[in-house]
């Protein structure tokens, strides 16, 4: 039986990815890094901050000390704020699929690889902050998707408020490879939607693919939990 959906954040409940890769854009030329949106998407999107970092530094044989690594990610961070501030980033279809949920008394939950901070910036007002009884993110976990350690503690966080709930009671929400799979490490079903990546892309990676969540009926959500990976 179902019992929790988990979310990840960006390009799943907010269209921030695109802020994400600007931030990047426009921060990493003074410290000799010269990336594209396309190579953003294709290898980093589903990093978090300090791996992406890491990755560049390696990829583009640019050598970051970590007092050069955490400058950076000062500048990101403080560029990707000035990109969302006043800006409604929330997708469509986000508040009616939650709204579902909890009528079905399904816990939600959140497990991102962005900073707090950047999550709390985006929810600020939009009356869905609250929805979430766990938030997990990059500061939370020593390791990032495609890894399952955010899902796993996700999980026992929702468990620590007196739930018993596992693994295979969970479904995730994901929009990229790197979230499908660590999603799927961790034993929870696995829903995809095309926000970021094409469906056809994605269909190997999930248990169902949707265009967008409000979409996705009750019966279709019900019927993962007779699916094995």
């Amino acid at each position: 039986m179902l019992k929790a959906v988990i979310f990840d954040f960006d390009g799943v409940i907010a269209d921030s990815e695109p802020l994400h890769c600007q931030a990047f854009l426009d921060v990493l030329p003074a410290f000799g890094i010269k990336m594209t949106r396309q190579q953003y998407y294709e290898k980093y999107l589903g990093y978090s901050d300090a791996e992406c970092i890491d990755a560049l530094s390696t990829d583009f044989d640019v050598d970051l000390n970590e007092e050069t690594s955490t400058r950076l990610m000062q500048q990101k961070m403080a560029r990707f704020e000035e990109l969302a501030r006043g800006q409604n980033c929330i997708l469509d279809g986000i508040g009616e699929f939650v709204a579902m949920l909890q009528k079905k008394a399904i816990r939600l939950a959140i497990c991102s690889g962005a900073f707090r901070s950047d999550i709390d910036l985006i929810l600020d007002g939009t009356g869905l902050a609250k929805s979430f009884e766990v938030i997990v993110t990059a500061e939370d976990v020593r390791w990032g998707k495609p890894h399952p350690e955010g899902y796993m503690t996700t999980l026992v966080r929702l468990n620590a408020q007196g739930l018993n709930i596992e693994a295979e009671e969970c479904a995730v929400i994901e929009d990229s490879f790197w979230g499908l799979d660590a999603a799927r490490k961790a034993g929870m079903k696995c829903v995809a939607v095309s926000n970021t990546y094409p469906a056809q892309e994605l269909v190997n990676h999930a248990d169902l693919v949707v265009d967008r969540l409000d979409h996705i009926t009750w019966e279709q959500l019900q019927s993962l939990q007779k699916k094995s990976h």
